[in-house]
């Protein structure tokens, strides 16, 4: 590939979906077709360049792209293997999201407000992904929470503007967090650009206290959109969001953004060897196990369908660090591919809720009773993202969960077996009663706001197509896993990378 293109398809990367949400910022609400035409656009441009850079990544090639910024801290870009699974995962989530909020929305106001500010939240979550350095991440990591805020309060409520605010309370708490820690690792190794191995090793022995504290700062940061205990109070106030919106929160936009930051801190800013003198991982370990089963717990109180979603939500991202934090090839593998898996699976998730809510006005647990013979595929894409999500085979969530007890077992770590297999219950106790509900009890009268949104099919069909497409691909990443095309294979391919350094 020409010198150029591996300087600036990392930029045209962003632009794709950047320039098209500026656009749609100022379309007026009846500019429907153009409106929907430039979300597309936006959509399919950005998925070929994903794709031209997936090949290269793949066959070797380095994508880099830096801007004088700050003094020792420029603006870098760069497309390296981990960086284009999150910009995979991304940007077919967002060709699903996009066109089942198009249906969701058809007739809402302040759609161009809506999907402007949409493009631009996963303008920032590329970006994010593409960042080369500590600095160039964190800019785009408060971008995102900036870009995030008005999804969250769309609807103008008064629910949802206290949601908005409680998110931006934490977020920005979190962002102050970040840059804390950030600056303290700038004052002592400046800002590098991320590597395999990470740059820390040097000066372990001399500022070990201060490297323990940065680190922890960040951790601090990146926990709250990672949603780590106790950091994780705004993920179930924001349900209130439209359904696409929870379905970006949780697939990929903001807890992936946090789950994310923590793989490159571990890896590629401190490293094993690091993490492992300044005795780091164990903590975190700790933290992050303390969170699945919390969240576990508490998502089994909850009659509110997303909320019980929001807090399974925080117990499964927490399978991504403690993947990271066991500091194993096997567990690493888990975790890594978890990013993407437990994403396709809660944006199914996701989706299905919002089919029940706008099509039947069910928003409990206990209104689902029939539901699946009123809506058949809706309520087979629920039980089978929710059967991935406790691990069952061959289902893309019994990939992360297998790979993540290979590690536990291949370390010793028989803590963490204990706490895979509780959890596993635990998923089981909030998800079965769900699917007991949809396939096997009489439905109690009416539907609480049903209303027809097809003639022919049991829902919108752009509310049916992202839902069935997402539920698909459940199924092919746990049947193709061993394929060269796979989640599995990519994770592999990163995590051979990181424990390969010299």
């Amino acid at each position: 590939m020409s010198p150029f293109w591996l300087s600036y398809l990392p930029v045209a990367i962003i632009l794709s979906s950047l320039l098209p949400g500026l656009i749609i910022f100022t379309l007026k609400e009846q500019q429907v077709k153009l409106r929907i035409s430039l979300n597309l656009l936006g959509v399919s441009v950005k998925l070929i360049l994903v794709l031209i850079m997936w090949q290269a990544v793949k066959a070797g090639d380095i994508f880099y792209f830096s801007l004088p910024f700050l003094p020792g801290a420029d603006l870098v870009l760069q497309g390296d293997a981990l960086s284009l699974l999150f910009v995979v995962l991304s940007s077919v989530v967002w060709l699903a999201t996009a066109i089942y909020a198009i249906g969701y929305l058809e007739n809402s106001p302040l759609r161009s407000r809506f999907f402007g500010y949409f493009s631009l939240c996963v303008s920032a979550t590329v970006g994010l992904a593409l960042s080369g350095n500590l600095v160039s991440f964190l800019l785009f990591y408060e971008l995102l929470t900036l870009a995030t805020f008005p999804l969250v309060v769309h609807r103008g409520t008064p629910q949802s503007l206290a949601a908005g605010r409680r998110y931006l309370a934490y977020t920005l708490s979190g962002g102050l967090l970040l840059l804390t820690g950030v600056a303290l690792l700038h004052s002592v190794v400046q800002s590098p650009q991320f590597i395999p191995g990470g740059y820390v090793s040097a000066v372990v022995s001399e500022h070990a206290m201060l490297l323990k504290l940065a680190f922890a700062l960040m951790i601090g940061g990146l926990g709250v959109k990672a949603a780590l205990l106790p950091l994780h109070g705004w993920l179930p106030q924001a349900m209130v969001a439209p359904a696409p919106v929870s379905a970006l929160l949780h697939a990929v936009a903001v807890v992936k953004a946090g789950a994310f930051g923590i793989i490159r801190l571990v890896y590629d800013v401190f490293g094993v060897d690091s993490m492992q003198q300044l005795q780091l991982a164990e903590p975190l370990m700790l933290l992050a196990a303390a969170t699945i089963l919390y969240g576990s717990w508490r998502a089994l109180a909850q009659q509110d369908i997303k909320r019980r979603l929001a807090y399974s939500t925080i117990s499964q991202v927490s399978y991504i660090t403690v993947g990271v934090a066991m500091l194993g090839p096997l567990a690493a593998v888990g975790g890594v591919v978890h990013l993407v898996h437990q994403g396709v699976m809660k944006i199914t998730l996701f989706f299905c809720a919002g089919n029940y809510a706008e099509t039947l006005g069910v928003h409990k647990i206990r209104e689902l009773n029939g539901a699946g013979r009123r809506m058949p595929l809706t309520s087979a894409a629920f039980t089978l993202a929710a059967l991935g999500m406790i691990g069952i085979p061959p289902s893309a969530g019994f990939i992360s969960k297998w790979y993540l007890g290979l590690g536990a077992v291949a370390t010793d770590n028989n803590l963490m077996l204990m706490v895979f297999v509780l959890s596993g219950l635990l998923n089981a106790g909030y998800f079965l009663p769900i699917v007991y509900r949809l396939w096997f009890l009489p439905q109690r009268g009416s539907w609480p706001q049903e209303q027809r949104l097809s003639a022919s099919l049991e829902t919108h069909w752009m509310l049916l197509l992202p839902m069935l497409f997402t539920a698909l691909l459940i199924i092919l990443m746990g049947l193709f896993a061993s394929t060269g095309v796979s989640p599995l294979s990519w994770a592999q391919l990163i995590v051979e990378r990181e424990f390969s350094y010299d």
